[in-house]
């Protein structure tokens, strides 16, 4: 499965966000879903996830309250709503594809396909 993350940019503190990964390939129904992050200079950490349906979601709780995962199935896409945003947000975005079940997953060694990857950047 290929995956296509979308919907980066400049936004001031704040300011809101929403990112988009639509696969290609086949259909990501089956697939737990998740979102990571890398900040220059750190290491990439977990964001949110997803389960098949959408009735299971976690987050860091960097991002809790603040960041919203959704999927739509139909549309073979997962979004990451993400609302007052702080310059602590700023990374490059990722999403990520497990074909194992719903495991609450929030390690990046769990998944199993990644999408390129799109740039945040929160200004002050």
């Amino acid at each position: 499965v290929q995956l296509q993350a979308s919907g980066g940019g400049l936004v001031q503190a704040g300011g809101s966000l929403r990112l988009s990964c639509t696969a290609s390939g086949r259909t990501i129904s089956n697939y737990v879903m998740g979102w990571f992050r890398q900040a220059p200079g750190k290491e990439r950490e977990f964001v949110a996830a997803i389960s098949w349906t959408g009735v299971s979601t976690i987050y860091a709780d960097s991002v809790k309250g603040r960041f919203t995962i959704s999927r739509d199935n139909a549309k073979n896409t997962v979004y990451l709503q993400m609302n007052s945003l702080k310059p602590a947000d700023t990374a490059v975005y990722y999403c990520a594809a497990d074909r194992k079940t719903w495991m609450a997953q929030r390690s990046d060694y769990e998944y199993d396909y990644w999408g390129q990857g799109t740039q945040v950047t929160v200004s002050s």
